[in-house]
């Protein structure tokens, strides 16, 4: 791994160790090792370096929320009534444990989120009690997902 223009360069073994883990994040470093053709040593110290340079931004378990109860999922477009406003709308969205994530966009609106919600009703609950309620938001346009179809991370 090198650095050029303030971009991570990595090389083939750095590769081969991130996707390694990027297909299974429990693999073991002896079993990354094997495949990297280096030791379990080297593999750790390359690891280390690739997180200390914030490429690898966390190692996380992700949790299938239609197990869990929620099976609607929306993206909602806020029309906030200053831009200024923004900093203290999304310290709001924090609050609601259903957001799972939200941009600063360019475009129509202002702020664009993602929520999971348990149903239709759970969504229209949390659209009129506590979206549409935080002050400094004027209005929401909200797309329901009927179906993810891709859900992936960047090809390296």
């Amino acid at each position: 791994m090198k650095f050029e223009n303030r971009n991570i360069i990595i090389d083939g073994l750095d590769k081969i160790i991130l996707r390694e883990l990027m297909t299974n994040s429990r693999k073991s470093i002896n079993e990354i090792s094997k495949k990297a053709g280096i030791s379990g040593t080297a593999v750790h110290q390359r690891l280390k370096k690739l997180e200390e340079s914030n490429l690898i931004s966390s190692f996380q378990m992700v949790l299938n929320p239609k197990l869990l109860g929620y099976k609607t999922m929306a993206f909602i477009g806020i029309f906030l009534d200053q831009a200024i406003r923004n900093p203290e709308v999304v310290k709001k969205l924090r609050e609601i444990e259903e957001v799972i994530e939200c941009h600063y966009t360019t475009g129509n609106w202002s702020v664009f989120i993602k929520i999971i919600c348990k149903d239709n009703q759970h969504l229209m609950k949390l659209l009129n009690e506590k979206i549409q309620t935080i002050d400094g938001i004027s209005r929401t346009e909200t797309l329901v997902s009927l179906d993810q179809q891709i859900n992936r991370q960047i090809k390296i």
